[in-house]
């Protein structure tokens, strides 16, 4: 069955005749300002900008960028906190046919001059709280065009550029990985409009929807699931500005679907169950869940109080959308089935694709691209299977494989899913260790999931946990069995996208 076909059981008919592929962002946007000019397209710091005025605001700095020089085709950074002068800057320099270059806002002066260089930027977007750090830049590459967003008199607004296709370059987004260093991948408009379409797939009412958004707009879940779906169903974008107030801005704004990492689904669920209190609101109806691994635990806890969590799979390099899971508690250990426009095949394990939604490449990284692709395959790292049904299964990374001295090869993620399907083992890691005789052996680290161990009618809770985990490790085969197990007492180290940073103590 075509992919596209398989998720249109999962939709309101009427909506999905609606989701038409588009090629490029302008082409979006052309139908998106005049279907949706009057409804709330984004609320942040008190205040509500429709359709209608965004794409106002996106003319002006589209004007101001042309005056400044920028045009069809240059590369553009964009340094600003999740904020509307974000979107409508983020929106405006892509339409007007130029490509964002996102860059993470926790960077520091040195790393945005440096990213300046090496992306080949002509412009610098920034907000005003933003301006002491991109100083730098300015003076240490004086051909930088510096586009203050806070300063808007006196300029005039510019269409939207003409003769922008598919292929155009659209944004530069920096890769998350948990291990080695980033790298900036270009999305053409094509691949950016395929993840965009995609994030309509998998949900029975997509349209006019109410999103939170609560993930980085510099990671791609954020900003191909999260904002670029939002705008192109015409729903209402409420941007938290600090993730310790999500929940009070989940009271007041009530969204309806919500995109998220694991861990926070994780922290929100326990707090409801100390609390007895939904803390996501009684009008959300799905979580769209992926960016690390999606505990089971989580589907089935969060569909006994009415929400359907969906798990899915992507990457920075793919525009984030591969594979999507409608049915996500039939199939509670699958990330989902894949999207349309991709072929997939499996080699030695590792999961290698071609599609629409790829990348053009990695910028200014002629070795790490010789080694990312191959005969046109992107490989991606990650160990797969496939279902009778055609869903898909990470069952590990390639890079994280760990070569024992006998010779075996054993997946940490694979064994850590083991742990896993305890109730009450939140997160875990399995790792390398070394003795104080060089003697090399497997260690597992444990975060227990305190709100399940605490209903275990047993005196030494503790002591319970460690013979679960114990029959656990007994029931695999010898060579992947941790010789040490410790339960810890605070989560893993997490980078900005809450993936917990795997480490080697050897």
């Amino acid at each position: 069955m075509e992919s596209r076909e398989l998720f249109a059981k999962y939709a309101n008919p009427e909506e999905f005749k609606r989701v038409i592929e588009k090629d490029t962002v302008i082409e979006m946007w052309e139908s998106v300002r005049v279907e949706f000019a009057d409804l709330t397209a984004i609320e942040d710091n008190g205040n509500q900008y429709s359709y209608r005025k965004l794409d106002e605001d996106m003319a002006f700095f589209r004007g101001k960028s042309s005056a400044s020089g920028i045009k069809k085709g240059d590369r553009v950074g964009l340094f600003a906190r999740n904020s509307y002068d974000f979107v409508r800057m983020y929106m405006a320099i892509v339409t007007l046919g130029a490509c964002a270059a996102i860059l993470p806002a926790h960077l520091d002066e040195k790393t945005v001059f440096g990213v300046s260089l090496k992306f080949g930027l002509k412009g610098l977007a920034y907000t005003p709280d933003m301006k002491e750090t991109v100083k730098f830049a300015a003076e240490h590459n004086p051909n930088l065009i510096m586009l203050d967003g806070g300063e808007m008199e006196g300029y005039t607004p510019a269409p939207m550029a003409k003769g922008v296709t598919k292929k155009d370059a659209a944004v530069i987004m920096f890769t998350g990985g948990t291990t080695g260093r980033s790298k900036g991948a270009l999305l053409s408009n094509g691949a950016l409009m395929q993840g965009t379409v995609n994030g309509c797939y998998g949900i029975y009412s997509i349209f006019n929807q109410r999103y939170i958004l609560i993930l980085p707009l510099s990671h791609v879940f954020g900003l191909v699931r999260n904002l670029m779906t939002s705008l192109y169903t015409g729903s209402d974008l409420y941007i938290c500005r600090n993730n310790k107030d999500m929940f009070k801005d989940i009271a007041i704004f009530r969204p309806t679907v919500m995109v998220m990492v694991p861990a926070i689904a994780e922290m929100a669920l326990n707090l409801s169950k100390q609390f007895h209190k939904n803390m996501l609101g009684d009008s959300l109806k799905y979580i769209i869940c992926g960016a690390a691994n999606v505990p089971p635990y989580l589907i089935h806890e969060y569909e006994k109080i009415g929400i359907k969590l969906l798990a899915g799979y992507g990457l920075t390099e793919t525009a984030n959308l591969v594979s999507g899971n409608p049915i996500s508690l039939e199939k509670s250990s699958s990330v989902g089935y894949p999207y349309p426009h991709q072929e997939f095949k499996v080699v030695n394990g590792e999961l290698w694709i071609k599609g629409e939604n790829m990348m053009d490449g990695y910028v200014g990284e002629e070795g790490a691209n010789e080694q990312a692709f191959e005969d046109g395959w992107f490989k991606t790292g990650d160990l797969v299977r496939f279902d009778e049904d055609g869903f898909l299964y990470i069952v590990g990374r390639c890079k994280e494989i760990i070569v024992l001295s006998n010779g075996e090869n054993v997946s940490p993620a694979e064994v850590e899913n083991k742990f896993n399907e305890l109730d009450i083992v939140q997160d875990c890691q399995l790792y390398e260790d070394v003795d104080e005789t060089g003697r090399h052996f497997l260690a597992l680290e444990v975060v227990p999931r305190m709100v399940e161990l605490m209903k275990v009618e047993v005196e030494d809770k503790m002591a319970y946990l460690m013979e679960e985990l114990k029959r656990v490790n007994a029931s695999l085969v010898p060579y992947e069995r941790a010789e040490r197990i410790i339960i810890r007492d605070k989560d893993f180290e997490r980078t900005p996208a809450m993936k917990i940073v795997r480490y080697h103590k050897c």
